[in-house]
Protein backbone atom coordinates (compact mmCIF):
# COMPACT_ATOMS: atom_id res chain seq x y z
CA UNK A 1 0.00 0.00 0.00
CA UNK A 2 1.51 3.44 -0.53
CA UNK A 3 -0.13 7.12 0.07
CA UNK A 4 -0.14 8.99 -2.66
CA UNK A 5 -1.23 12.62 -3.31
CA UNK A 6 -4.64 14.30 -4.97
CA UNK A 7 -4.84 12.37 -9.09
CA UNK A 8 -7.50 12.64 -11.57
CA UNK A 9 -7.92 9.34 -11.87
CA UNK A 10 -8.96 8.67 -8.35
CA UNK A 11 -11.21 11.77 -7.92
CA UNK A 12 -14.92 9.38 -8.48
CA UNK A 13 -13.36 6.71 -6.06
CA UNK A 14 -12.88 9.88 -3.29
CA UNK A 15 -16.85 11.17 -4.08
CA UNK A 16 -17.99 6.87 -4.23
CA UNK A 17 -16.38 5.99 -0.85
CA UNK A 18 -18.11 9.32 0.67
CA UNK A 19 -21.20 8.87 -0.72
CA UNK A 20 -21.85 5.00 0.03
CA UNK A 21 -20.67 6.11 3.58
CA UNK A 22 -22.61 8.79 4.49
CA UNK A 23 -26.05 7.62 2.60
CA UNK A 24 -25.25 4.23 4.37
CA UNK A 25 -25.05 5.63 7.63
CA UNK A 26 -27.63 8.82 7.12
CA UNK A 27 -29.51 8.27 4.72
CA UNK A 28 -28.90 11.32 1.82
CA UNK A 29 -26.21 13.69 1.33
CA UNK A 30 -26.24 16.85 2.51
CA UNK A 31 -25.81 20.33 1.32
CA UNK A 32 -21.95 20.82 2.41
CA UNK A 33 -21.46 17.41 1.14
CA UNK A 34 -22.58 17.99 -2.71
CA UNK A 35 -20.53 21.65 -2.73
CA UNK A 36 -17.11 19.65 -1.48
CA UNK A 37 -17.43 17.35 -4.42
CA UNK A 38 -18.34 20.29 -7.00
CA UNK A 39 -15.87 22.53 -5.61
CA UNK A 40 -12.87 19.28 -5.53
CA UNK A 41 -10.43 21.89 -7.86
CA UNK A 42 -11.31 25.08 -6.30
CA UNK A 43 -10.19 23.25 -2.78
CA UNK A 44 -7.16 22.12 -4.30
CA UNK A 45 -6.18 25.20 -5.65
CA UNK A 46 -7.12 26.85 -1.67
CA UNK A 47 -4.46 24.93 -0.58
CA UNK A 48 -6.25 21.58 0.47
CA UNK A 49 -4.95 18.24 -0.60
CA UNK A 50 -6.94 14.90 -0.86
CA UNK A 51 -4.65 11.38 0.12
CA UNK A 52 -5.55 8.29 -1.14
CA UNK A 53 -4.26 4.74 -0.04
CA UNK A 54 -3.56 3.04 -3.14
CA UNK A 55 -2.60 -0.83 -3.60
CA UNK A 56 -2.39 -2.63 -7.28
CA UNK A 57 -3.84 0.36 -8.62
CA UNK A 58 -6.77 0.33 -6.64
CA UNK A 59 -7.98 3.22 -3.86
CA UNK A 60 -8.80 1.59 -0.48
CA UNK A 61 -9.45 5.12 1.19
CA UNK A 62 -9.25 8.74 1.14
CA UNK A 63 -9.04 11.43 3.44
CA UNK A 64 -9.17 15.49 3.05
CA UNK A 65 -7.06 18.58 4.54
CA UNK A 66 -8.58 21.47 3.64
CA UNK A 67 -7.98 25.08 5.12
CA UNK A 68 -10.64 27.05 6.75
CA UNK A 69 -8.14 29.73 7.61
CA UNK A 70 -4.38 30.75 7.79
CA UNK A 71 -4.43 28.62 10.56
CA UNK A 72 -6.73 26.28 11.05
CA UNK A 73 -7.61 23.42 8.79
CA UNK A 74 -10.41 20.58 8.63
CA UNK A 75 -9.69 16.76 7.99
CA UNK A 76 -12.64 15.62 6.36
CA UNK A 77 -14.42 13.16 3.78
CA UNK A 78 -12.28 10.04 5.55
CA UNK A 79 -13.95 7.08 3.60
CA UNK A 80 -12.79 4.07 2.81
CA UNK A 81 -13.73 1.61 -0.50
CA UNK A 82 -15.84 -1.20 1.54
CA UNK A 83 -14.90 -3.64 -2.03
CA UNK A 84 -11.87 -4.11 -0.54
CA UNK A 85 -9.73 -5.17 2.15
CA UNK A 86 -7.47 -2.46 3.73
CA UNK A 87 -5.85 -2.59 7.30
CA UNK A 88 -4.45 0.59 8.23
CA UNK A 89 -5.48 2.67 4.81
CA UNK A 90 -7.92 5.03 6.95
CA UNK A 91 -5.41 5.49 9.97
CA UNK A 92 -2.44 6.30 6.89
CA UNK A 93 -4.78 8.96 4.74
CA UNK A 94 -5.88 10.15 7.96
CA UNK A 95 -2.33 11.07 9.32
CA UNK A 96 -0.81 12.22 5.91
CA UNK A 97 -3.80 15.01 5.73
CA UNK A 98 -2.97 15.67 9.39
CA UNK A 99 0.81 15.76 8.36
CA UNK A 100 -0.19 18.13 5.75
CA UNK A 101 -2.14 20.61 6.96
CA UNK A 102 0.62 20.79 10.12
CA UNK A 103 2.72 21.68 7.14
CA UNK A 104 1.55 24.05 5.73
CA UNK A 105 0.28 26.34 8.69
CA UNK A 106 -1.75 24.70 10.35
CA UNK A 107 -2.08 25.06 14.26
CA UNK A 108 -5.15 23.62 14.66
CA UNK A 109 -6.82 21.09 13.31
CA UNK A 110 -10.34 20.43 12.93
CA UNK A 111 -13.22 17.56 12.39
CA UNK A 112 -16.98 17.45 12.62
CA UNK A 113 -18.30 14.10 12.71
CA UNK A 114 -21.31 12.06 14.05
CA UNK A 115 -21.14 10.07 17.65
CA UNK A 116 -21.54 6.63 16.16
CA UNK A 117 -19.02 6.37 14.03
CA UNK A 118 -16.97 4.17 16.71
CA UNK A 119 -13.96 3.43 14.09
CA UNK A 120 -13.60 7.02 12.88
CA UNK A 121 -13.65 8.18 16.23
CA UNK A 122 -11.28 5.57 17.16
CA UNK A 123 -8.53 7.14 14.62
CA UNK A 124 -8.84 10.73 15.66
CA UNK A 125 -8.54 10.08 19.26
CA UNK A 126 -5.62 7.90 18.47
CA UNK A 127 -3.87 11.14 16.54
CA UNK A 128 -4.39 13.12 19.56
CA UNK A 129 -7.92 15.25 18.78
CA UNK A 130 -9.86 16.21 21.81
CA UNK A 131 -13.21 16.19 21.77
CA UNK A 132 -14.50 20.13 21.53
CA UNK A 133 -18.33 21.67 22.34
CA UNK A 134 -20.11 23.46 19.19
CA UNK A 135 -23.13 25.63 18.96
CA UNK A 136 -23.62 24.71 16.11
CA UNK A 137 -22.29 21.48 14.02
CA UNK A 138 -22.99 22.48 10.75
CA UNK A 139 -24.19 19.47 9.62
CA UNK A 140 -27.38 17.81 10.36
CA UNK A 141 -25.51 14.88 10.86
CA UNK A 142 -22.79 16.41 13.42
CA UNK A 143 -23.44 15.77 16.93
CA UNK A 144 -19.41 15.62 17.95
CA UNK A 145 -16.35 17.72 16.81
CA UNK A 146 -12.99 17.49 17.81
CA UNK A 147 -9.51 19.49 17.44
CA UNK A 148 -5.83 19.39 17.20
CA UNK A 149 -3.24 21.96 18.61
CA UNK A 150 -0.24 22.05 16.98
Amino acid sequence: MKIIQFEERYRQDFIDFNTDWIVSNFGFLEKHDIETFEKIDDELRKGAMIFFAVENDTALAACMAMPMSETTWEICKLASNKNVPHKGAGSAVFKTSMDWALEHGAQRLFILSNSKLKPALHIYKKFGFKEVKLDNYEYVRGDIAFEYKA
